[in-house]
Order: C-alpha cells, then structure tokens, then sequence
C-alpha cells in the first residue's frame, strides 16, 4: 500500500512538472540581451512616482548628548560641508541606529549624533564585514564622504561614509 502512494505521488509530481514545461513560451518571454553585461539592461529605478521610503532607526534610540569627535565632524556638518569634504576622510561620532550586514559585501551602518533635521540628520556608512556594532552602541567611525551615491531601486544616498573603520566606544 505504501508504495503504490509513493508512486502515485512521484508520477502526480511528474505531471504536474511536465506540465508546466513549455519551452517555447520560457524562451520567447526572454528579453534580448545585447549588452556585454547583462545587468546592465536591468532598469534598477523605482517605478514613476514611488520613492524609496526614508530610514527609520530600528528602535528608539537616544542621541542627545553625543559629544563631537576631536577633530571630526558632527552628523548635520558633514550633510552642510558635502560638496567640500567630497572625496575626503571623516570623523564622526554618533549612536547606531540601525545595521544591515552582508550586503553588497559590505556591513552598513546608519548613524546619528543629534543633529540636523529630518534628511540631514542619518549618516550612512559602509564597512568591510566583519564585527558589526549594535543598535545603541555609540561609535566613532572614520570613512570618506561620497556623494550622490545611486544603488538603484530607490536607494540614493545625497552623502554617505564609505569604507569606514569604526570603533565601538
């Protein structure tokens, strides 16, 4: 009895799979690729009128009283200063509010001291993997400033700390 369920299910399986096997179609549902590297067909823009939502820290962190690095730059000074800290290294301190790791092959912080505004206020920053802060943990991050950074989908950084060495405090 047992293996005529077995069999029963293997050749429904079969079927079913065979079923849904249409070459032709799979193959006239490809787009064309002409370019040498196919990811660069892709069209990697949000669709007309959807933006990418803005960062929300993954929890309620408090960032008042976070002291400005020794020679750094607070979090709304680096947004006010973009244009000439372009291309050079930064120090800031601020609290983590919230990580993503692994991604692009990098580790991605985004971090605020207390200043500046809605937009101007969340520093994103990108390291090499490996021991990734915590949310809340207070961090002293040196990386360089890039601009107008476009990963596709919506997610544009007007300013951002690449490559950054941080230090949990």
């Amino acid at each position: 009895m047992l293996k005529a369920t077995i069999a029963s299910v293997l050749a429904l399986s079969a079927a079913v799979s065979l079923a849904g096997c249409d070459h032709k179609s799979q193959e006239a549902a490809k787009p064309a690729v002409t370019a040498q590297n196919p990811a660069d067909t892709l069209d990697r823009t949000m669709p007309p009128g959807v933006e990418h939502p803005a960062v929300k820290p993954t929890a309620e962190t408090d960032v008042s009283g976070i002291a400005k690095a020794e020679g750094g730059k607070t979090v709304a000074e680096v947004y006010a200063e973009k244009d000439a800290l372009a291309g050079t290294k930064v120090t800031v301190r601020g609290k983590v509010v919230k990580t993503n790791a692994g991604i692009m092959g990098k580790d991605w912080l985004h971090v605020r001291d207390g200043s500046g505004a809605d937009g101007t206020n969340d520093l994103t920053v990108t390291m090499a993997p490996g021991t990734l802060p915590k949310v809340g943990d207070t961090v002293l991050v040196t990386g360089t400033v890039v601009l107008n950074k476009d990963f596709g989908m919506g997610y544009k950084y007007p300013v951002m700390l690449e490559g950054a060495e941080v230090k949990v405090e």
